[in-house]
């Protein structure tokens, strides 16, 4: 195997340990938060499900993009969900919606990211080569057994698991950080290749998405925040587990160098809503 080869599995399997992880630091009510709130899980799934995707197919449609960054930008918008949201959104908003945001969208894309393959197969040639029935396998052994080995172990090792979290949250920031930079530095063409309009249409899908989740939140101004980062950050495992399956890494380099730069655009979206917004655990109803 090749260096891409190695970096794409350290990848895999940073996310694999993050998911692991916030199982770890995943409470019963963290679990049932959106269950309990109807009303908040239908604008959240809307907006993370059915918006966004649909909002950058318009785009794909509509704009005229190279094969490559078409690919990457379909994956993303179909991979809902953020397992790598900053910790700082916890401080800001709701922690309970914040982690359960995580879990939902880490076990509903086993079902949602085939039914999006199913549907969008016929239109882009690459996706149509994919068997939705072997990636809702692969995600349901890459996220639902970590997810629930963290929680396993958290109802035995209450104490313990929390502190292990915050360790291996840490860790895994690292390792795929320096990965994925790595992985960039040694595919440095299709990255220059992106420079100019293509990566100016990445970073406008980012903003699009923060602003669905925006105006999705609801009444609350720290569920407005916690679900338009979720909206923007997309779930750069799933991502990659499509993208894995497709020829060529350029798509998964694509990804990766959006889960990247789109903290460009966030960031500077956090700080203004660190002003604005009075930090608490408060929640929607």
């Amino acid at each position: 195997m090749g260096l891409t080869a190695y970096l794409l599995i350290a990848l895999k399997g940073s996310v694999a340990l993050l998911i692991f992880a916030v199982g770890l630091d995943s409470r019963l009510r963290d679990l049932s938060y959106l269950t309990r709130r109807p009303g908040v899980m239908l604008r959240s799934l809307l907006a993370m499900y059915v918006l966004v995707p649909l909002l950058a197919l318009s785009a794909v449609k509509l704009l005229q993009l190279p094969t490559g960054l078409e690919l990457a930008l379909v994956v993303l918008a179909i991979s809902a969900g953020a397992p790598m949201l900053p910790r700082k959104l916890m401080r800001l908003g709701n922690e309970e919606y914040v982690i359960s945001l995580v879990i939902v969208s880490s076990l509903l894309a086993i079902v949602t990211v085939p039914a999006w393959l199913l549907l969008l197969g016929p239109h882009f040639d690459r996706l149509e080569a994919l068997d939705p029935a072997t990636v809702a396998g692969v995600l349901g052994k890459s996220f639902l057994l970590p997810m629930l080995l963290g929680i396993a172990v958290r109802w035995f090792l209450p104490d313990a698991s929390a502190r292990l979290s915050d360790v291996l949250l840490k860790f895994v920031g690292v390792v795929f950080s320096a990965c994925a930079l790595l992985l960039l530095a040694t595919h440095w063409q299709v990255v220059g290749a992106i420079l100019g309009p293509p990566i100016l249409a990445l970073g406008g899908f980012t903003l699009a998405a923060l602003g669905v989740g925006h105006l999705m939140g609801g009444p609350d101004p720290n569920d407005r925040t916690a679900l338009a980062v979720t909206c923007a950050t997309r779930h750069v495992g799933v991502a990659m587990v499509i993208a894995a399956a497709t020829p060529g890494p350029r798509t998964v380099v694509l990804i990766v160098a959006y889960t990247l730069a789109s903290a460009l655009v966030i960031i500077p979206y956090m700080k203004w809503r660190g002003r604005v917004t009075p930090a608490g655990p408060r929640g929607s109803e």
